[in-house]
């Protein structure tokens, strides 16, 4: 939403592909939200509202002030900048936990190789794109982006192999313990099988008398 607001004329000129490509990304980001709020049980939707309720009244804040109390779009570029070069950063940040977990666990299970691969090719465009005119407010904070992407991608390269590893010790396991069970239920069979021929037809010993 802030990357929306920075690409309006009246904050930052001549920036009609940064409106419109982070405008139509909120509206995205929007049906996600709806879709999750329609399906998710009560405490998460709860959450989620009240995240986006936060989110609408600082951007609604920041919007009124920019226009308001800075007069010229260098100052009004600056500040909105500002707030987007953090949230930028934040956002390619983000992954750095699931990066010390795949190097804990030697498995990028919980690191998609596509996401990885399109948060390089989105922070590497947008750097490009931000050359041309040289807007460091966009070209520093997806340039950054870039090389945490890369380095997801290094992390996949190395830990590709034993992931599979993993995956096929424990298919493996998985499929032990079901032969086992397979054994156990069988071996109960058997065993009733047994018990029941043991009791067979007998009579109770009694014998009629004169």
């Amino acid at each position: 939403m802030v990357w929306t607001l920075y690409g309006l004329p009246m904050v930052h000129p001549h920036s009609t592909l940064v409106v419109t490509i982070n405008g139509t990304g909120t509206a995205i980001e929007i049906a996600y939200i709806i879709l999750f709020l329609i399906y998710s049980d009560p405490q998460k939707r709860l959450r989620v509202l009240l995240l986006v309720l936060v989110e609408f009244i600082f951007v609604s804040i920041l919007t009124i002030l920019v226009l308001t109390l800075a007069h010229t779009h260098k100052e009004r570029s600056m500040i909105v900048g500002i707030v987007c070069f953090a949230f930028n950063v934040m956002m390619y940040a983000s992954p750095l936990t699931v990066m010390k977990l795949v190097i804990y666990t030697k498995s990028v299970e919980y690191m998609p190789f596509f996401l990885s691969f399109a948060s390089f090719a989105n922070g590497l465009a947008w750097t490009a794109y931000a050359l041309i005119r040289f807007d460091p407010f966009i070209a520093v904070p997806n340039a950054v982006g870039a090389l945490f992407s890369i380095a997801q991608l290094l992390l996949y390269a190395t830990f590709y192999r034993s992931t599979k590893r993993q995956i096929a010790a424990r298919k493996l396991s998985k499929g032990v313990i079901l032969d086992m069970s397979e054994v156990v239920v069988a071996a109960d069979q058997e065993y009733s099988k047994k018990e029941v021929g043991s009791a067979g037809p007998h009579d109770d010993g009694s014998s009629a008398t004169a």
